[in-house]
């Protein structure tokens, strides 16, 4: 079992996406082949405990993040372009407090600078409503027939609805009960004026995970961030509405292509 295992296509500028909590590296299979399409060279991890990467023990903001810049360091390039969803959006953030200069862009995708209420109520309820079903026996199949058409958004693609089923169903039940637990301890506002590297902040019109409403108010924290609403995305948009999602994407990096430079292999 590799530290971290992930899937690649494409040549030139790097661009590493990371996935959502019911997601591993094949969630991004049409970034992938876009990216690559492109001119990108188009990297998707997964994340650890997830496919064939290594579980971290304990879950935690900062192991993730540092798995993250020794797998970046694996690649073998200064600097790289990031593209974090959910969770993946968080460890981005987290990363970014103490290794900024192994990022060129960040792409914070219907995610969050924080989880919860300063009382903690919200986030036990969220642990316990996430859990509860896999506690009565439910798969991780079940619940992503339950919980998927609420996070597809309107007219989503139907590749892109069998690809989530797909993703969520295998991930496993303990990464996924670590990952949840880890999810809800993330605080990260105190940080956002210090990001100091182009910014995409990318909400979904119809998440309701990550609202337009609170994403905004991230980009407006961080210098210079760029706000793109998604319409009629849910929160997985990068699978329910690709095409969108990609377009917006790859036209954020076309405008910072200079960056790209000093990133060539």
């Amino acid at each position: 079992m590799a530290d971290v295992d992930y899937l690649e296509r494409g040549d030139g500028p790097t661009v590493v996406f990371l996935h959502g909590i019911g997601a591993d590296s094949e969630s991004f299979a049409f970034q992938l082949e876009a990216f690559a399409t492109a001119g990108y060279h188009a990297v998707s991890w997964d994340m650890p405990g997830y496919g064939r990467s290594a579980p971290l023990v304990p879950m935690t903001f900062t192991g993730l993040a540092g798995r993250l810049r020794q797998f970046l360091e694996e690649l073998n390039v200064p600097a790289v372009h990031v593209v974090g969803h959910s969770i993946g959006g968080m460890i981005v953030q987290q990363l970014a407090r103490t290794a900024q200069d192994k990022l060129l862009t960040m792409v914070l995708a219907q995610t969050s600078p924080a989880f919860g209420s300063k009382d903690g109520e919200f986030q036990r309820k969220f642990v316990t409503e996430r859990l509860q079903p896999l506690q009565q026996g439910q798969s991780m199949a079940d619940i992503a027939t339950e919980v998927l058409p609420s996070l597809v958004g309107v007219d989503p693609d139907r590749k892109g609805v069998e690809l989530a089923q797909k993703c969520m169903s295998r991930v496993p039940n303990d990464s996924y009960v670590a990952a949840v637990k880890c999810l809800v301890e993330f605080e990260g506002r105190d940080h956002l004026p210090f990001i100091a590297v182009p910014t995409l902040v990318l909400a979904g019109e119809n998440d309701s995970n990550a609202p337009v409403s609170m994403m905004k108010k991230m980009a407006q924290k961080i210098p210079g961030a760029e706000f793109t609403v998604i319409p009629g995305a849910g929160h997985l948009a990068p699978m329910g509405h690709p095409d969108k999602f990609n377009h917006a994407v790859l036209d954020f990096l076309a405008r910072h292509a200079y960056k790209s430079d000093i990133n060539q292999a």
